[in-house]
């Protein structure tokens, strides 16, 4: 060996030796990785993908994208590697699957195995196609281009899966509408960050953006337009897009609150719709404007849920079906002169939702064989609530407030759970208020939220640091089956939404993929900030408008801009 290449393979060991990162690295961070000896290979100009189930036809669209993608994604890394190359090319990825059946749902093995030698051909090994989607991702990110030829790291060998089956990102589409492209642009995102869950909140108050054969008239009538509405083709499009990716859409139709806009096609079935949120010297009739929910005394509530819920779930072949149960408001049911004299003879508010929920649950788990999802609110409402005893155990429940106590909480009562902390993982905090009119802003103190009621601003670090089972036993810790980020639209549309949601959402990722630590047990956010910048970086030239974490000198200067040397 020549006394150049020697020292620059002792600077390689030493280099991996004090550093989780390697000269090339994958995003998020595989669970196990080995790559003694780094080195890199040219990829064969006639470079191929091919697999031993070629029919399957979700991942014969991911082998054509990838097969594209490798071929014409001359990443430059914003600090190229300088690695030994071999001089015999790879010349193809060999694909091989145990499980081609297995349906793209919850807790669907995504494990794969990656080995990519000096020379020859690479090979991916995955018991289902998700996890062979998964692998295709790992093998993309490990490519570069340099000196007018597409490198790819050789001699490694990486075994993968992740630490929860449930890594999602909930995008609201009802206070301003996202567009058929932005919605399948996010799915992209989404599955370079091995994410596999859309949880879409399609309706609230604001907007029935989605159109349902059995009652048009909600989309119709309650959405901002014709141009602003989601056809049952656009749906099926969605969904299929999403699995080709290996993301699954789960629906959510937010009710009984969060109903104004049903008002528009059915008044008769909505209280308080349509009124001023915040009445003077009374209390608030909705957490935010607009008004309106649904009334459980009304016969006619029934038919209307059950006929959106059936021509959802015929659209969503999706297991999981959301069916919101937040924030309902107790004013704005009192304001009812059915639901007035209803309590004035001994009822109560929590006896209303229970009804609700009595006759929309099992229509929801029984007839149409879906999993039911709540927000944590139907069990832990400040105002209004059932007793645990009327939610079976099957249920799904989405917790937003109070961090890991909540959390705890929940799953003691025995409910699997889906984190959305709101100090962690809201995406719209910190951007100020929106509603108008507000004498907050005539005050020239220092400091306060801006408005804004979630602030401050959720940092990268901020939603990565975040363990979703922190203080919980271990019995409790299996009932958590993932997290969500959530994009709540108030102030964001397609215009704005990539670099609300990236590379924060990313962060996420990796916690939940691969965990926030490193082997010693520290958290490794240090670490995480350099790969973070040149992963931003690759988001972008695949056209994902992340925002940047860092001035550009940072990432060409590793350590520099840290806090502490």
């Amino acid at each position: 060996m020549k006394p150049y290449h020697l020292l620059r393979f002792i600077f390689l060991l030493l280099f991996l030796s004090f550093s989780s990162s390697f000269p090339i690295n994958i995003w998020p961070k595989p669970t196990n990785i080995s790559w003694p000896i780094p080195h890199s290979s040219p990829l064969c100009p006639s470079f191929n993908i091919h697999c031993s189930q070629p029919s399957h036809p979700h991942l014969s669209l991911a082998i054509s994208r990838y097969t594209d993608l490798l071929l014409a994604d001359h990443h430059q890394p914003l600090l190229p590697p300088s690695l030994p190359s071999s001089p015999h090319p790879i010349s193809s990825l060999s694909i091989s699957i145990s499980n081609p059946s297995a349906p793209l749902h919850h807790a669907v093995d995504e494990s794969y195995t990656l080995s990519i030698p000096l020379s020859g051909p690479a090979f991916l090994f995955a018991s289902t196609p998700w996890g062979a989607i998964r692998g295709l991702e790992s093998f993309s990110q490990l490519t570069w281009s340099a000196d007018s030829q597409i490198l790819v790291a050789a001699g490694i060998h990486i075994s993968d899966r992740p630490l929860f089956p449930h890594r999602g990102l909930l995008l609201d589409t009802s206070r301003n509408f996202f567009t058929v492209e932005d919605i399948m642009r996010t799915v992209r995102a989404m599955s370079y960050n091995k994410m596999n869950v859309l949880h879409w909140h399609i309706t609230d108050s604001q907007s029935f953006p989605i159109l349902l054969p059995s009652v048009p008239d909600l989309a119709i009538k309650g959405s901002y337009g014709p141009d602003m509405r989601y056809s049952p083709e656009d749906v099926r499009r969605i969904v299929d897009y999403a699995m080709s990716y290996g993301v699954r859409v789960m629906p959510e139709i937010d009710v009984p609150g969060h109903t104004g806009s049903w008002a528009e096609a059915y008044p008769e079935i909505v209280t308080c719709a349509n009124q001023f949120w915040r009445p003077p010297n009374k209390p608030a009739l909705a957490a935010e404007p607009a008004t309106g929910q649904l009334n459980p005394l009304n016969p006619k509530t029934y038919s209307i849920v059950h006929n959106v819920f059936r021509d959802a779930a015929n659209l969503f072949p999706e297991p999981f079906f959301h069916g919101g149960a937040d924030e309902v408001n107790s004013a704005c049911w009192e304001s009812d002169p059915s639901i007035a004299a209803f309590i004035s003879a001994g009822g109560t508010l929590d006896q209303l939702l229970q009804t609700f929920i009595t006759k929309t649950h099992p229509f929801l788990t029984s007839h149409l064989n879906r999993t039911a999802v709540y927000w944590e609110d139907v069990v832990l409402g400040p105002a209004v609530k059932v007793s645990p005893s009327a939610i079976p155990k099957t249920t799904i429940l989405q917790t937003w407030n109070n961090g890991p106590n909540n959390t705890k909480i929940l799953t003691s009562m025995g409910y699997r759970v889906i984190v959305s902390s709101w100090d962690f993982y809201y995406l719209d905090c910190g951007h100020g208020g929106w509603v108008g009119n507000d004498s907050e802003y005539d005050s020239l103190t220092p400091g306060g939220n801006g408005g804004s009621w979630c602030a401050p601003f959720k940092t990268w670090q901020r939603v990565y640091d975040y363990d979703i089972t922190e203080g919980l036993t271990e019995e409790e810790r299996r009932m958590v089956i993932g997290g969500e980020v959530a994009m709540w639209s108030e102030q964001v549309d397609g215009v704005v939404a990539d670099g609300r949601i990236w590379p924060r959402t990313a962060a996420m990722a990796e916690a939940l993929w691969s965990g926030n630590r490193g082997e010693d047990g520290k958290k490794r956010y240090g670490d995480a900030t350099d790969r973070l910048n040149e992963w931003r970086h690759r988001m972008v030239g695949r056209g994902i408008a992340a925002e940047p974490i860092q001035p550009l000198w940072c990432a060409r200067n590793p350590g520099m801009c840290n806090l502490v040397q």
